[in-house]
């Protein structure tokens, strides 16, 4: 019920009643007015400042939620990264060392991930810092299992093929043990028995009679061969696969033709003393991918564990003289 207010009047001793126009009314509700909604603007702001709204309380505990399972996915991706790199060593030191195959290069492993800027549409956000990190990491344990992938893939193929693989790697002496004289010079740094000055002598010369048969130590295909009064003589180098090489030099005769495929023990040809030489011999190397290596890691399966080791030895103190 609206108050009323009454005027006392002194003429007629008594109680009027204050009539108030429209005008007079504005007046007075104005200064209520105002004063309402000012305080209502205080109380907005004081609530709006400290009291969160639903919707504002349910967007950050989805915020802290979000950045929680970045962190877990973050640590996760740290552990599988950890696993990621144990596979690597076991493929680089142990599966591919088994089937004779090059280690993948850390350059290719740890390869970035290309482009500019990658993550350009991750940016600007108060979660940007964790997440670009986040994903980066995924990117890059993702490429790097690609790559694993890939190398199991190759494994496999190697381990399809090992029988022939073992069939191909040279793994016996290219000159019988019987027809043997001697070993006159292993692989390192020799003498040359004619130039007369130290040079790196590739291979292992193998003494004998001339016409005495040279075996294939694998199998493989003939890749070339050269008859020639210089150098080396006659040559024969086989194809073995899987990159491996014989040279077979200084022979008398060739007994193979380009071309041809051979199997280990096939004669590719005869010792002789053609090319630079100084006397009856096969001068043998072994190549790996391009590059000369030791063949003397290569005859285990003909010798008995004493001459092997003697052979060694021999090898490590620079017995026997080279003879081309």
């Amino acid at each position: 019920m609206a108050k009323t207010n009454y005027k006392f009047d002194p003429q007629d001793l008594s109680y009027k009643k204050i009539e108030l126009n429209f005008k007079q009314r504005i007046y007075k509700f104005i200064p209520h007015f105002l004063g309402s909604m000012f305080m209502g603007i205080i109380l907005y702001v004081v609530f709006t400042s400290f009291v969160d709204s639903p919707k504002v309380k349910k967007l950050n505990r989805e915020k802290t939620q979000l950045i929680t399972q970045y962190k877990l996915l973050s640590k996760k991706a740290d552990n599988l990264a950890i696993v990621l790199k144990d596979l690597e060593f076991r493929d680089d030191n142990l599966y591919r060392t088994i089937f004779e195959a090059d280690p993948i290069p850390s350059s290719i492993r740890e390869a970035g991930i290309g482009g500019v800027n990658r993550y350009e549409n991750l940016q600007g956000f108060e979660t940007s810092d964790i997440v670009i990190e986040t994903t980066k990491k995924i990117d890059k344990i993702s490429k790097q299992m690609y790559i694993q992938s890939k190398s199991y893939d190759e494994v496999l193929e190697l381990a399809k093929n090992k029988e022939k693989m073992l069939r191909s790697i040279p793994a016996i002496m290219p000159v019988d043990l019987k027809n043997l004289t001697r070993i006159s010079g292993y692989y390192g740094m020799r003498m040359h028995p004619i130039l007369k000055y130290r040079r790196m002598h590739d291979g292992i010369d193998f003494t004998a009679p001339t016409g005495t048969k040279i075996f294939a130590a694998g199998d493989g295909v003939v890749k070339s061969v050269k008859l020639s009064r210089t150098g080396y003589g006659n040559v024969v180098v086989v194809d073995h696969g899987f990159g491996y090489e014989t040279l077979y030099a200084h022979c008398s005769k060739v007994n193979v033709k380009e071309g041809q495929k051979i199997t280990r023990g096939t004669i590719v040809g005869f010792v002789g003393n053609t090319g630079l030489s100084t006397g009856p011999h096969l001068h043998f190397e072994v190549h790996k991918n391009g590059k000369k290596i030791n063949p003397i890691n290569f005859f285990s399966q003909d010798l008995t564990p004493d001459q092997y080791d003697e052979m060694i030895y021999q090898s490590s103190h620079e017995g026997g003289q080279a003879m081309d």
